[in-house]
């Protein structure tokens, strides 16, 4: 039985408003959360990237939900040892609802405290080691480190949930795949992709959760909803590398502005019709995903859970 969650936009929207949003998706029968982790949004038209971590700790008492990072990256702004005591933290509080979900990342939100941006190959290498460290430091052992990528010195978790959290891994390259497939809980990706979850099961992760997201808009009408994705997130029509590798928001506006309104819909489901909204979602089921996150681009937020409590989720299940 496939699950269908809510995808909160930490790039779109504030604290308050995001833990209102998780209690309104609860109501509405989304049966799990995501939640982005940025340090920017992509766009200054977005407008916010609040601390993850303190909303997380938030919707954890405002709904009974599972929540999952989509994703943190726990190699260059953030220590993975600090990753790793905010998510025993963060289960401990839910007791076993969190699961940390973490991908390569993107220069956009790491830059901030090292200009210098590995290549690819080499954050690959430095997530194999963060997830191994992450787990050692979940044994609750007193843990010295000295990697490849980073130092530890006599560390140990003190606060611990029952049972670690898993730990699910972002992958879209042949590479970063077979590497979640051996080192991660599960799969995590943004595409209906078929082939990426038979790669991941094929390296390892059989048996393993494959989760996918995708954005929304409703609308009364569908030219509007195809106006504010095209408004907010263009970015959804920039293709190749440019997303791991540009650091400002300013950067993403630039290359948006040749980012035309049908790039950037990009097979978002947009509209009123529930039919092309529960059409969008089936993909990712039929391609073997077992939980899919939905995310509503812009203001309408109350509208959007109104519209897929009544006349998509029903049609899903």
């Amino acid at each position: 039985m496939t699950t269908f969650g809510y995808f909160l936009s930490c790039e779109e929207h504030g604290p308050k408003e995001l833990v209102r949003q998780a209690k309104a998706a609860e109501r509405a029968g989304f049966e799990a959360l995501w939640i982005s982790d940025h340090f920017h949004p992509w766009l200054d038209e977005q407008g916010q990237s609040p601390f993850v971590w303190s909303v997380i700790g938030a919707i954890a008492e405002a709904t009974s939900l599972p929540i999952t990072t989509a994703v943190t990256c726990p190699l260059v702004r953030t220590h993975p040892v600090v990753i790793a005591q905010a998510t025993a933290t963060t289960a401990a509080l839910t007791g076993g609802r969190f699961r940390l979900g973490v991908g390569t990342g993107e220069a956009l939100n790491e830059h901030v405290v090292d200009s210098r941006w590995p290549p690819l190959a080499e954050r690959l290498e430095m997530l194999e080691e963060a997830v191994g460290l992450m787990r050692e430091m979940f044994t609750g052992k007193l843990v010295t480190h000295r990697g490849r990528h980073y130092r530890v010195d006599t560390a140990r978790l003190y606060t611990l949930p029952e049972e670690p959290a898993p730990i699910l891994m972002s992958g879209f390259g042949e590479k970063s795949i077979e590497l979640a497939g051996r080192i991660a809980d599960g799969y995590i990706s943004t595409g209906p992709s078929a082939e990426s979850v038979q790669r991941f099961h094929q390296a390892g992760g059989a048996g393993k959760p494959a989760l996918g997201g995708l954005k929304a808009c409703y609308a009364a009408d569908e030219a509007s909803a195809r106006k504010t994705v095209h408004r907010l997130w263009p970015t959804q029509g920039i293709k190749g590398e440019a997303s791991q590798l540009l650091p400002l928001p300013r950067h993403f506006e630039q290359l948006a502005q040749m980012v035309t309104e049908d790039e950037a819909v990009n097979g978002s489901p947009v509209g009123p019709d529930p039919e092309v909204h529960a059409q969008a979602i089936r993909q990712y089921v039929e391609a073997g995903f077992d939980e899919v996150y939905v995310n509503q681009i812009g203001e309408e937020q109350d509208a959007f859970f109104d519209f897929y409590g009544r006349e998509v989720l029903p049609r899903l299940r």
